[in-house]
């Protein structure tokens, strides 16, 4: 029984909810101004990790004729044969539905946008057949994250909306940047087959250059935050500990070699969600009894 539970969570990459999950909390601590309720934070981590199972069981709905094609990805569930293409399309309805469901139980505003997130995060998978953009598509998807989470707590689009903005466009130009430095692995197939990405079109040595550029913005956007939210000086700190690991991601990752793309990815872009979740916690206190909703 273990057995087909560990093969959606691995066709759903379901470890990775790392790079979105942190951000999404530091949106529901900054609209509550602390820990939000726990009935609210249950939701929208129910809300954002259904959102992402939707979001990649599509995502290897529409590429499992690629994945077989490309070494790469053979093994992935789809194309190995380990999963039914039925099953994998009865995820997505399910994850898609209990999303919009998570969203609803959050507050009206949040449930009526909720099928615009989704648009947007299925919609990525096809944007990379017909632009090189779609690493920004990818941005954008994921920094709706922490919006998301400051409209399920607020309910309200009104008031200061800078800081949740800032974190929003960190979000996207960090996880456009890391996404670069991930398709650079893929540039002989992606040319060969069609698909573009800056990698693609502009080749290894430049695409890293646009990635260092994105991560770039990425710290100047969170120090923007930082001064908006008026945060002190421990999530200042922790800032300055996110762009050493983009600094260490970009310095590892060479266009001459690329072994080390998956600790970049992978570990590294972790930790930077992690690190920046909890100084915010640290900064705002460490307050877990339950949270007044705004």
């Amino acid at each position: 029984m273990l057995k087909p539970v560990a093969q959606y969570l691995s066709l759903v990459a379901f470890s990775h909810s790392i790079f979105a999950l942190p951000f999404a909390l530091q949106g529901a601590w900054l609209a509550a101004d602390g820990m939000p309720e726990w009935v609210d934070l249950c939701w929208i981590v129910l809300a954002a990790v259904s959102a992402r199972t939707a979001a990649m069981a599509f995502n290897r709905l529409v590429d499992r004729h690629l994945d077989a094609r490309n070494p790469r990805t053979q093994e992935r569930e789809l194309p190995a044969g380990r999963l039914s293409v039925g099953s994998v399309r009865a995820l997505v309805v399910a994850a898609s539905a209990l999303f919009m469901a998570a969203a609803w139980a959050l507050n009206p505003l949040a449930g009526k946008l909720s099928p615009a997130v989704l648009a947007v995060l299925l919609g990525y998978s096809y944007f990379k057949r017909f632009s090189a953009l779609a690493h920004l598509v990818l941005g954008l998807a994921l920094a709706l994250a922490p919006l998301g989470a400051w409209i399920a707590v607020r309910g309200t689009l009104e008031g200061d909306l800078a800081p949740i903005l800032w974190l929003a466009a960190a979000v996207w130009t960090w996880v456009a940047g890391f996404d670069v430095i991930y398709s650079c692995q893929d540039v002989t197939f992606d040319k060969d087959h069609g698909l573009h990405s800056i990698p693609a079109r502009w080749g290894v040595a430049r695409a890293l250059w646009i990635s260092r550029v994105l991560h770039g913005i990425t710290v100047v956007c969170l120090m923007r935050f930082c001064i908006s939210a008026e945060l002190g000086p421990i999530y200042w700190a922790f800032v300055a500990l996110a762009a050493g690991l983009l600094a260490y991601e970009q310095w590892i990752v060479r266009a001459d070699d690329l072994s080390r793309v998956d600790r970049a990815f992978f570990t590294l872009n972790g930790w930077v969600g992690v690190a920046l979740f909890i100084g915010l916690v640290l900064d705002m206190g460490l307050d877990w009894g339950m949270g007044e909703s705004a």
